[in-house]
């Protein structure tokens, strides 16, 4: 028999993955405007160890899945919907693997190292190669955008389930929401 919901650890790395993504798209934003100063490095190291966070989490995650089988979609999906439902998920998993792997990167051919938690430093990825470094700024950010493009059209395929559709794809990833 198949559950009706996610677990609570599936539904906790969710909605924990999402707060910090939206923060990091946030911060990201933010501090890219910001005139060169203590409190922008201060920024950045945020930053960065969010980026390390969501790449630690998303591993965890994926551990998880492969353990923990997600619900059933309706049965009243067309083939097409849950393909697509599907390749929006990978889409998910694989820009939360190479966002931060960029970043990384990033700081890497940039000549910066990245200091975890401001106490464990991460090797770097690759040697200082500043035209790298600015390269791999450029695809940082579209793909910063296209998660942001995917989480918009997740949150919106969400919300027509519930709101349309009136199924409970939503209410199974619901934190606050009983167990039936």
């Amino acid at each position: 028999m198949s559950q009706k919901r996610y677990t609570a650890t599936a539904i906790f790395l969710h909605w924990l993955m999402a707060l910090m993504l939206i923060c990091l798209f946030c911060v990201g934003f933010y501090m890219h405007g910001l005139p060169l100063s203590p409190f922008k490095l201060k920024i950045y190291s945020w930053h960065k160890w969010g980026g390390v966070s969501v790449f630690l989490l998303v591993w965890l995650r994926l551990a998880w899945r492969a353990g923990h089988r997600p619900p059933e979609l309706p049965v009243s999906m067309s083939g097409a919907l849950r393909a697509l439902a599907h390749a929006g998920h990978a889409m998910l998993y694989l820009l939360m693997v190479a966002i931060p792997l960029s970043g990384w990167l990033m700081s890497s051919a940039k000549g910066v190292q990245t200091v975890y938690l401001g106490v464990l430093p991460l090797p770097d990825l690759i040697a200082p190669n500043p035209e790298l470094g600015h390269a791999l700024n450029a695809l940082h950010r579209a793909l910063n955008y296209l998660l942001a493009a995917t989480v918009i059209g997740h949150a919106g395929a969400a919300l027509k389930h519930h709101l349309i559709d009136k199924d409970d794809v939503l209410s199974r990833m619901l934190p606050w929401r009983a167990r039936s």
